[in-house]
């Protein structure tokens, strides 16, 4: 009984060898499985060990009539697991420092974003402030220039009326000069006669 059953592990053996693809790829252990590994390419064989789920393994060799695997892990070891205990996918023990990563490197990224945000702002108030610095300092000035402009005028104004009123004064005293030049001329005119009368002629003369 023990011969039939040894020679029946080496058929089986054999035919399991016969049927090999070589096959040298990354395989990862199923998530939710704690497989074991077998000494053969089928339940027939011995179990060997266990293997963690999401570990990475290579996958030396498949048995495609049993459907088994051979792979060699990373402590070195190589053994037989089924084929639908291994996935082509990264475990979640391998993705999840990747994804930690890729929400690390968001993360900065947002950081960065919100600090070139917050000083683009920053900045643009700043040129916002001195602009309504410098409107307001134009307002200034222009107000300062309306009062200036508008004093000149009153200044043009009242020079402009006391031009008038010496205009007016030199006039009226050039009509009194002329008015007393005249009115001496008359009196002079009216008492010299008085004064230097015409003497009469000689009747002699005649």
């Amino acid at each position: 009984m023990l011969k039939l059953r040894t020679i029946s592990i080496a058929l089986l053996a054999s035919l399991s060898v016969a049927s090999f693809t070589v096959a040298a790829d990354t395989r990862y252990i199923s998530d939710n499985l704690n497989t074991y590994l077998r000494g053969g390419p089928s339940d027939n064989y011995r179990l060997t060990g266990t293997i963690n789920a999401g570990e990475k393994v290579e996958l030396l060799a498949v048995n495609d009539g049993t459907k088994y695997g051979q792979i060699q892990d990373s402590k070195g070891r190589t053994a037989w697991i089924p084929m639908d205990q291994l996935s082509t996918d990264p475990s979640l023990s391998e993705r999840v420092p990747v994804l930690e990563q890729q929400v690390k490197d968001l993360t900065d990224k947002l950081t960065n974003i919100d600090d070139s945000w917050n000083k683009r702002t920053a900045d643009m108030q700043e040129k916002v402030a001195n602009s309504d610095g410098i409107i307001n300092g134009l307002k200034q000035e222009n107000q300062q220039l309306k009062d200036e402009l508008t004093a000149a005028r009153k200044k043009v104004n009242d020079i402009s009326l006391q031009m008038d009123d010496k205009q007016r004064t030199i006039i009226q005293q050039w009509f009194m000069y002329g008015g007393g030049v005249a009115g001496v001329g008359l009196i002079l005119g009216l008492l010299l006669p008085y004064l230097f009368p015409r003497r009469k002629k000689d009747r002699w003369m005649n």
